[in-house]
């Protein structure tokens, strides 16, 4: 683990590597087709990547280390379930069976007690923000801003190195532009700020449930800088996310 999250910090580096927001490792596994080890670009492993399991999935799937169109992946946060889809015989989207959202505050993990944290107060400074709190087998604190008009480095790394986030947390900013239709930027835990992430996504929409906004056993739209996922949240918690999977480019690296 160690090597792996030097590795992931070397390699992430925009300017002097091949740059990214993290590193995931595709490894075998014993009790699933496949194993995703994810580690951010400041060398922390991170228990689940909703976008970056998808891929993984496509990936095991294109090697022909999995037959079918249905790829169960190992992660820190479970198995998780990913049904392939393809277009012109190749693999170009995934939905993810995400499992059902934690709700309970002192299990996101938070400081905040109680079955349910849905806008609570949150002082940070001189500022305070209303937060609704998920976890997605990662935590996520989900503010309802304007993410045009707020300062999403400034505040997002003073709230994900919050005291009320004993293992740091996610932060989503987002604000509702339709009928099931949410737009967001997310800091995330360890990297910054990114163009996309699936977990916050669904954490961003479940918090949208939660608060009146979206409906449940719908699909709820949730457009990134990267791009658009698609997220349902079922009436018996169950979170689905379904999003894009495509090969950029393969190339090799040498490390010593």
């Amino acid at each position: 683990a160690a090597n792996a999250s030097a590795l992931a910090v070397r390699l992430s580096d925009r300017h002097f590597s091949i740059g990214g927001d993290g590193v995931i490792l595709l490894c075998r596994s014993e009790i699933a087709d496949c194993k995703m080890r994810m580690f951010n670009s400041d060398g922390s492993e991170g228990k689940m990547c909703g976008n970056g399991v998808r891929c993984t999935a496509k990936l095991a799937h294109d090697l022909g280390y999995v037959e079918g169109d249905v790829v169960r992946v190992e992660t820190l946060s479970g198995i998780k379930e990913v049904k392939l889809f393809s277009s012109g015989g190749a693999v170009n989207a995934g939905r993810v069976g995400m499992g059902k959202a934690e709700l309970n505050g002192e299990k996101i993990p938070s400081r905040f007690l109680g079955e349910r944290i849905v806008n609570a107060p949150l002082s940070v400074g001189d500022d305070t923000f209303f937060v609704t709190l998920v976890s997605m087998g990662n935590p996520h604190c989900v503010i309802f801003a304007d993410p045009d008009e707020i300062d999403v480095e400034r505040i997002g790394k003073r709230i994900e190195n919050h005291p009320a986030f004993p293992e740091r947390t996610n932060v989503e900013f987002i604000k509702k532009i339709g009928d099931n239709k949410i737009k967001m930027r997310v800091w995330e835990r360890g990297s910054g700020e990114t163009l996309a992430c699936g977990t916050g996504a669904c954490a961003a929409a479940v918090a949208s449930v939660l608060t009146g906004q979206c409906e449940s056993d719908k699909d709820i739209a949730v457009v990134l800088r990267g791009g658009e996922l698609t997220v349902s949240y079922k009436s018996d918690g169950e979170v689905y996310l379904t999003g894009g999977a495509e090969l950029v480019f393969c190339g090799e690296i040498e490390i010593n």
